[in-house]
């Protein structure tokens, strides 16, 4: 066993029996790559990755190819989603090296961390018009031997230019609602009118481009917007990346009809799915997206909850090295199921196996769910990421309050509980992972900004006061430890990390929201509780040092346009004051998307105190009142349901 015996990460010990002598990232492998003048081989990867189990199978339990790399070089292993700076900016090196990216990614180093040279999967032997494994170590070992000042030059060259990208400036220009117009515009143009979605194959899910599409037909600012966001999400449910006997989303589809998936599973791809159906809900009434609200967020409960409250990252797309192999099945089958081969459910995948797709009645879904069960399940990689389970938290909360089940609110409730413990330190910051009771590495931005939020939606779907004050505590030190003050916008990570080459910025809402554009939302509805002009303000430092990505790709930043979409909307505040369950329900009713709420029982409960909004406001002639109000300016209270306008 080599080093990485004593990680946590799934992935790290997948590799833990290599006969490469991998060091997880940190100061030791550096110290001795600097010692022996050596190269570091960089491999960066994560547990559900198809290809990453490949190049392990047949490069890194190679015995010959792993003695090449522990004889020329020091061998450092990265669970990418552990560590999404290194990934982040390694990343950005081999795109600029290559012009594509992906993993396994595969990076040479200098001693002080500065890439020189990068790509993503070598095979064992030169075949697609790759090289070898074998023979791109050998030339860059030769490369470090012989031409040690260009690898020079180019490691400075590169590092500079990665630097230079993190000092990017802000738009002098203004932020007006044309950026929302322009992106309604792209997004029509590469909408798929048959299929849904934008572009061709593969597909991915786009779960924040629907909430802005969902946004911009809330407002009317688009005749055309609900149809494509609900063409969407109707193609993407009918089975295949959408699993219609478990419930939950696969992770993308390589074809353009959403049906055959890449099979592993992200929990940040359910949580996110999970609210974008949900406000599909909302806005059409459809109960087939109810439904699919309610099986994604089942299966996440019931395959992907850990002990303690928190939820796995993935499940891998192999079951025993096959892809797909749980998920898949023949016609004879499903005949020993259910006496029938039903073989219009059946649309052709590999080896002779088949995808179900179509409308599955309950009973037969639930006998075929029963025999899949009982086969060989696909690995989970059981480490909780802060970021990921504070979408989880977002998703669970509001689906409990809207859907009004007590159960999903009592998932989120132990899920806010967990991360407030278990993933934080003794002085509250937050931390990235969690396995077996160890909890590490410094929370990124994106962790304390999804985290944030998912405590927002919490405190509004129960108007616990606890949740609206940690989301505000968590936010503020967000701004604080991540921010740039130069510049504007927010770094990965803060100040006080690992001192890495260069400090980045991240702006691209593919495939989760970026730590910059969800911060940006956080801190707007927390402005609009709290009356803090700062945070507005740290908030619209994002949006000027976005603006050219958005103005440029706007499919890119699908939860930057939501943001920017709530900064421009005329702020709705609503204060709830005493317990009145029908008149809640009102006031609460719709999507709202750009509305922020507030809870007291009366003009004496704490919250009347300590937020803003609830200050002076009480019971109107001792009865439950509605308070809607627009920079704290309010209009008369509200005591009858039905005297509350819809939005």
């Amino acid at each position: 066993m080599n080093r990485l015996g004593a990680e946590t990460s799934p992935y790290l010990l997948q590799h833990a029996d290599n006969p490469v002598d991998w060091y997880p990232w940190g100061d030791q492998a550096f110290e001795r790559a600097r010692a022996e003048d050596r190269a570091i081989l960089l491999s960066i990867g994560y547990a559900a990755c198809h290809w990453c189990h490949v190049m392990e199978h047949e490069s890194f339990e190679d015995v010959e190819i792993a003695r090449l790399m522990n004889e020329r070089f020091v061998c450092v292993k990265v669970d990418r989603e552990e560590r999404p700076d290194v990934d982040g900016l390694y990343m950005e090196a081999t795109v600029a090296l290559t012009g594509h990216g992906g993993w396994p990614m595969t990076v040479f180093l200098t001693p002080e961390g500065k890439p020189f040279w990068a790509g993503t999967y070598f095979p064992p032997e030169p075949r697609f018009n790759m090289p070898s494994f074998r023979q791109v170590l050998l030339a860059i070992a030769e490369l470090w031997k012989e031409r040690r000042d260009d690898v020079g030059a180019q490691a400075e060259q590169l590092t500079a230019a990665i630097r230079e990208a993190g000092e990017l400036a802000p738009s002098s220009e203004p932020l007006t609602t044309g950026l929302l117009y322009g992106a309604l515009s792209d997004l029509r143009r590469h909408f798929d009118p048959q299929r849904g979605g934008f572009g061709g194959a593969p597909k991915f899910p786009p779960a924040s481009t629907i909430e802005f599409l969902l946004r911009m037909h809330h407002g009317d600012l688009a005749d055309d917007a609900l149809p494509m966001s609900r063409l969407t999400l109707e193609r993407m449910a009918l089975g295949g990346m959408y699993d219609v006997l478990g419930g939950g989303f696969h992770r993308y589809s390589v074809d353009a009809d959403w049906l055959v998936p890449h099979f592993e599973k992200m929990l940040y791809d359910n949580a996110l799915l999970a609210s974008a159906y949900l406000h599909g809900w909302v806005v059409t009434g459809d109960d087939r997206f109810r439904r699919v609200v309610e099986e994604t967020l089942s299966y996440l409960v019931r395959e992907m909850r850990l002990p303690g409250g928190g939820f796995a990252s993935s499940q891998d797309a192999d079951t025993d090295g096959v892809e797909g192999l749980t998920y898949t099945w023949t016609a004879g089958e499903i005949e020993a199921v259910l006496g029938e081969p039903h073989e219009e459910w059946l649309q052709p995948f590999e080896h002779g196996r088949s995808i179900i797709r179509g409308e599955v009645p309950e009973d037969a879904r639930r006998r075929l769910f029963e025999v899949r069960e009982a086969r060989a399940q696909p690995g989970q990689d059981d480490k909780a990421l802060a970021a990921w389970n504070g979408l989880a938290l977002a998703a669970f909360a509001e689906a409990g309050r809207r859907l009004e089940r007590d159960d999903l609110l009592d998932v989120a409730r132990s899920l806010a509980e967990f991360l407030l413990g278990s993933l934080s330190d003794d002085h509250g910051r937050l931390l990235r992972t969690y396995r077996e009771g160890v909890a590490k590495i410094d929370g990124y931005l994106e962790d304390y900004a999804n985290v944030a939020n998912g405590l927002l939606e919490l405190y509004f779907a129960t108007g616990e006061l606890r949740w609206l004050e940690e989301a505000a505590r968590l936010g503020r030190l967000a701004a604080e430890l991540f921010a740039d003050p130069a510049q504007g916008g927010f770094f990965v990570a803060a100040a006080d990390g690992d001192g890495l080459v260069a400090r980045r910025k991240e702006l691209d809402d593919n495939p989760t929201p970026s730590g910059n554009s969800m911060l940006a939302f956080v801190l707007l509805r927390l402005s609009r509780l709290y009356g803090d002009a700062d945070l507005e303000g740290a908030a619209v430092s994002v949006f000027r040092l976005a603006r050219p990505l958005a103005e440029r790709a706007p499919s890119a930043v699908g939860h930057l346009l939501c943001a920017l979409d709530l900064h421009f909307s005329s702020p709705r505040e609503v204060a709830i004051v005493g317990e009145d369950d029908e008149l809640r329900r009102a006031a609460l009713a719709g999507l709202q998307p750009n509305a922020v709420f507030a809870f007291s029982r009366s003009a004496d409960d704490p919250a009347a105190e300590r937020v803003p909004l609830l200050t002076g406001k009480g019971l109107v002639d001792g009865r439950p009142a509605v308070y809607v109000c627009e920079r704290f300016a309010c209009q008369a209270p509200v005591t009858a349901p039905a005297d509350l306008k819809p939005v």
